[in-house]
């Protein structure tokens, strides 16, 4: 059983973690991070099968963080759940940092420390399965960048995984705005038809991207009969109440034969009442008045 208490305590730190790293990069995305702080809480904290201590098991859950920008908070989740040190969160968007603007995932032959793309292109790239080492940041799963092709990824390992027999999940953070680009529908069929029930999408449905609202810049209403025309199972959830998501994951657990589609309602900007259903935090970070305004506001006495 969760502790409630516990689960919401990690939650406000990491929100107060991703808005001193965004003041300290004085670039990036605050308010889709926020609002899906609960959900990354109750997922690396409770849900997921994955280790800290031996971060690439074979065997582990892999999130798949799609709408890329909002990686502030994978990273603060990640770092509270002991992956690397909470330290390294202010090298957010540093060069050199393995805290991008986007998550990066890349692979380095472990001898050499030189990337397998540049062995490859260099003509000395042979068969180096066995002495691959992920790099970088523990617990980042993939590469992101124009939204919508971490659905895709995550599919594909999902009928991977499932070709091979494995028994871990494959969980997919999409976006509402990414509801607007044609490749995430090709992926739902894709599903369908291969019937991966390994594979868990959580939608994070705060209706706000870059320009405004999404029923504004493009309409994307009636997304429950889409996807379930489109042969996902949908579960919808408060994606702000830890208790309601932890039960239907669970559920979505519990389903054969089709992916699941978790539609998370959300608050942009939870937990900073000026930053909250508003666009204009999309992409923009605090000023010192305004991070101390809204740490005072996050602040919690839960020790971790």
């Amino acid at each position: 059983m969760h502790n409630l208490p516990k689960l919401e305590g990690i939650a406000s730190v990491v929100r107060q973690d991703i808005l001193k790293m965004l003041y300290q990069a004085q670039t990036g995305h605050a308010a889709g991070a926020l609002g899906m702080a609960d959900i990354f809480t109750a997922l690396y904290f409770y849900l997921l099968n994955i280790d800290p201590q031996n971060p690439w098991r074979q065997d582990r859950d892999k999130l798949i963080l799609s709408n890329g920008h909002i990686c502030p908070v994978l990273y603060a989740t990640l770092a509270q759940r002991g992956f690397f040190p909470t330290k390294k969160l202010l090298t957010l968007r540093d060069f050199g940092s393995s805290l991008q603007g986007h998550p990066h995932f890349q692979r380095y032959y472990k001898a050499e420390n030189i990337a397998f793309n540049d062995l490859r292109w260099s003509g000395k790239a042979k068969d180096f399965s066995s002495n691959l080492l992920n790099q970088n940041l523990p617990g980042v799963e993939n590469t992101s960048g124009s939204l919508g092709q971490g659905v895709s990824l995550a599919a594909g390992m999902a009928f991977s995984h499932k070709q091979n027999g494995d028994q871990n999940y494959v969980v997919c953070i999409t976006s509402d705005g990414e509801q607007q680009e044609g490749q995430v529908w090709e992926t739902y069929m894709f599903c369908q038809k291969y019937k991966l029930d390994n594979l868990i999408f959580i939608l994070d449905r705060n209706e706000i991207q870059i320009d405004g609202y999404t029923y504004e810049v493009m309409p994307i209403e009636f997304l429950k009969e889409k996807y379930e025309a489109f042969g996902l199972l949908v579960l919808e959830c408060d994606g702000n109440d830890i208790d309601d998501f932890i039960d239907t994951y669970l559920k979505a657990k519990a389903i054969y034969n089709h992916s699941v589609m978790i539609i998370a309602h959300t608050i942009a900007g939870k937990g900073v009442s000026f930053m909250q259903d508003d666009p204009v935090w999309h992409g923009r970070v605090p000023t010192e008045e305004e991070l101390i305004k809204a740490l005072k506001e996050l602040r919690t006495n839960y020790e971790i």
